[in-house]
């Protein structure tokens, strides 16, 4: 039988580690709040090789010290990142109860910061390519990086479509590679057309990758090659915990929020990549303060005890030297 649970509700649970969770989760501790932030360790942030668009890093960042500096400044203030999958969440009676890792944790507010699944393309050492630079995921985030460079964009149809002519922004060589039987709407193909991009029929299965270069070989035998390769595939929103609740979704299928982060299930919040589609750590970070913000002033105030007076506060800990 499952163990419940033995201590007050908490002010709010966070589910997920990333960006928007660890920046509410800082937010929620410097407000005083009760918090648990459980991670199951799969942020699409610690793919990053090196983020350039993140403002205040002119020089880049890479993912993994980033995630690294937010629990290094959540601890500050004596919360941490726990390790931990949340399985289920139902209403309970102090507003939510959640299953982790076999055991029923309450609280008064939930915030999903759950995050998306990259539906990664069929290449061989594939997470390994993203983790070098040498296959890339978000064009928003890295498309100005691909200038003066040869681009290939793999995926499924219209997608794939639309994220070429979105880089061609940038790289004036930028191909389609689609399988046989996939097709381009008429329209898409028009402006694909139009913007001067080729469309290679190929199987993914003559697709090389290799740290010089990506080599496509057509299915009439023809070989090409380019210096990055883009990934089309789209993504699959974590939401399996909000529908259990019956939260609304968007024709997406990421989680419909108001302009507060709250779903439509009074009290349950979420921030980031679950939320809506242009996935960006700048974005996540904001959503997560806007939820914690929202979330601290529906909860009823808690005034500051002896407890918790100056001299007993956190002291602030030394400036993280963040690899810049």
């Amino acid at each position: 039988m499952l163990a419940e649970k033995s201590f007050p509700a908490l002010d709010c649970l966070i589910v997920g580690g990333g960006p928007a969770g660890l920046t509410a989760a800082i937010y929620l501790a410097r407000f005083r709040r009760r918090l648990r932030l459980f991670d199951a360790g799969a942020s699409r942030a610690s793919w990053i090789p090196r983020s350039h668009n993140l403002p205040g890093f002119p020089r880049g960042l890479e993912g993994g010290a980033l995630l690294s500096a937010l629990r290094d400044q959540l601890a500050v203030y004596g919360a941490a990142a726990e390790d931990g999958r949340v399985d289920d969440l139902r209403p309970g009676a102090s507003g939510f109860e959640a299953l982790v890792d076999g055991a029923w944790v309450g609280a008064k507010t939930v915030l999903l910061a759950t995050g998306v699944v990259e539906i990664i393309a069929p290449l061989p050492h594939v997470a390994e390519a993203i983790r070098r630079g040498e296959v890339r995921v978000c064009p928003i985030c890295d498309g100005f990086e691909a200038e003066g460079r040869r681009v290939a964009v793999i995926g499924r149809g219209d997608h794939a479509g639309r994220e070429a002519i979105f880089l061609r922004t940038w790289a004036r060589q930028v191909s389609v590679v689609l399988e046989p039987e996939d097709e381009l709407t008429a329209e898409v193909a028009q402006a694909v057309a139009a913007s001067g991009i080729p469309v290679i029929r190929s199987s993914w299965t003559l697709i090389e990758l290799s740290p010089a270069c990506a080599t496509v070989t057509s299915t009439d035998g023809q070989r090409a090659e380019f210096d990055l390769i883009y990934s089309a595939f789209g993504v699959t929103p974590q939401v399996k915990l909000a529908r259990r609740l019956g939260a609304a979704l968007d024709e997406s299928g990421r989680l419909t929020v108001s302009e507060h982060q709250e779903t439509s299930v009074a009290g349950l919040f979420a921030a980031g990549d679950v939320v809506r589609g242009l996935n960006q750590i700048a974005v996540a970070e904001g959503e997560g303060a806007v939820a914690a913000t929202t979330i601290h002033n529906r909860l009823p105030r808690n005034p500051c005890l002896p407890e918790h007076t100056a001299e007993h506060s956190p002291a602030p800990a030394p400036d993280a030297e963040l690899e810049l």
